[in-house]
Formats: structure tokens, sequence, C-alpha cells
């Protein structure tokens, strides 16, 4: 798995471009967006990575896979937390957010599954086993 960086698709082509962006992009990200932590493991037959975000509807999940890039996306949205209580400290992050991966190769993209439990979004990304991961060449 290789993190999809979405600087590469979108440089800026000035420095005032670059100057707009890094502000832009900062006050953006303190009130709408965050990064929900990702984990990615691998075992023999799949791939899986789990994302954090707690407190969601599995509805409030996006999860798209195009050109090999597998982005998931959703918004946290403070108001449905809020319910009449007076916060004194919120350190929890709302907002839209968006992750995007490359997948391997070897992904059986017809068989790829999700699951949300207890504040995880679990996909499983299972490996193609007819696909031949290495193999001896001879020289003649």
């Amino acid at each position: 798995m290789i993190k999809y960086n979405s600087l590469q698709d979108t440089m800026p082509t000035s420095i005032g471009m670059m100057l707009d962006r890094i502000f832009n992009d900062t006050i953006t990200t303190k009130t709408a967006k965050f990064s929900p932590s990702v984990d990615i493991a691998e075992n023999s037959e799949a791939y899986e990575i789990h994302v954090a975000v707690p407190g969601m509807k599995k509805e409030n999940f996006k999860i798209d896979l195009t050109d090999g890039r597998l982005t998931i996306s959703g918004e946290r949205k403070f108001e449905e937390i809020k319910k009449d209580k007076n916060y004194h400290s919120v350190e929890t992050q709302f907002g839209a957010f968006s992750r995007s991966f490359y997948i391997p190769d070897d992904v059986n993209i017809e068989k790829i599954s999700a699951s949300y439990q207890e504040g995880i979004l679990q996909i499983n990304l299972p490996k193609d086993q007819k696909r031949v991961k290495s193999t001896q060449i001879s020289i003649a």
C-alpha cells in the first residue's frame, strides 16, 4: 500500500498561489477538515485498512475505487454531538475527511468489503491467489 499524496496532483504554479494555499489550507484544516488515523496490515490472504472514526454512522462514509486508488471519505458533524451541552473543551476532531491509497496489483477488487464496528472502519482487500508474486527465471 502506498499512501496517496494529493499535493502531487495539484502543485501551485506560482509563489503567490503557494502562499495562498498555505494560509487557506491551514485555516480550512482547523475549522472544517480532519485526517483520521489509519492502520494498514497485511497477511498472506489480504490487506486490511483500519480507519479510526468514532462517533460516526456507517451511512456517513463513502468508499470509492478508481484507477487503482481507494478513497475513503466522510463527515463528522459537531451539531449532532452537541445536544444541549455546554462544552468547556473539545479535542475530538470534526468536519470532512478524505484519505486515499493506491492499492497493490494483487488485490481482487471484486471481493473488497467494508465493515464499521466500535468506531473503526475496516476495509478488507483480499489478495488474488491466482496471481503469481514471484517466479524463478532460468538463464538460457
